[in-house]
């Protein structure tokens, strides 16, 4: 019983931010979250990698702990999460398999004819449906798509505020996504 009391006043004063609280939760509770995190990695440095991440969270977050519920099942919990973070993270990691003759091989990312012909029709059908909008939003959309300019080199060019130039290339590209829209219904 000395020593449920003992942790509930270690809780009470790490969450007022006593140094001395937060060692005695570390030392007491290590060794459980550690062989946990070692029995679901089987792999000590990641083990104690989650175990530290787990004891940064839950001092971080310690004014959230529920005194209703043990600490040490509160701590697992965290423990628990931020493996599968974990998992999840390395599952992402793309890994090459490929042989080592696959090295020499070059991608051409050049356009193929077709390709060509394929960006000039549907570049020539952009052009025809941006001409179907107001000359001012022709101009706004033809400065910041096809010249590629800021918004700043914009608002100068055209000799307006910033945000009206945002708000008319909103504008503009609104009204377009209708044009387009209503060609292909």
């Amino acid at each position: 019983m000395k020593e449920k009391e003992a942790i509930t006043a270690a809780i009470q004063n790490a969450k007022k931010g006593e140094e001395a609280a937060y060692t005695l939760l570390l030392n007491t509770y290590w060794k459980d979250v550690y062989r946990y995190q070692y029995s679901k990695t089987t792999d000590e440095n990641e083990a104690e990698d989650i175990t530290i991440k787990t004891f940064a969270k839950a001092f971080d977050k310690i004014a959230t702990f529920n005194d209703d519920y043990k600490f040490k099942t509160w701590l697992i919990s965290i423990s628990k999460n931020i493996y599968i973070d974990h998992f999840r993270k390395r599952k992402t990691e793309t890994i090459s398999l490929s042989k080592e003759k696959d090295a020499y091989k070059i991608k051409d990312d050049d356009p193929t004819p077709v390709d060509k012909l394929i960006i000039e029709q549907n570049l020539a059908q952009l052009l025809a449906f941006i001409k179907q909008l107001k000359p001012h939003y022709q101009e706004i959309i033809h400065l910041r798509f096809f010249k590629e300019m800021s918004y700043k080199e914009i608002s100068e060019q055209l000799n307006e505020p910033m945000n009206n130039v945002k708000v008319k290339l909103l504008r503009a590209k609104k009204l377009l996504a209708e044009i387009i829209k209503n060609s292909n219904s």
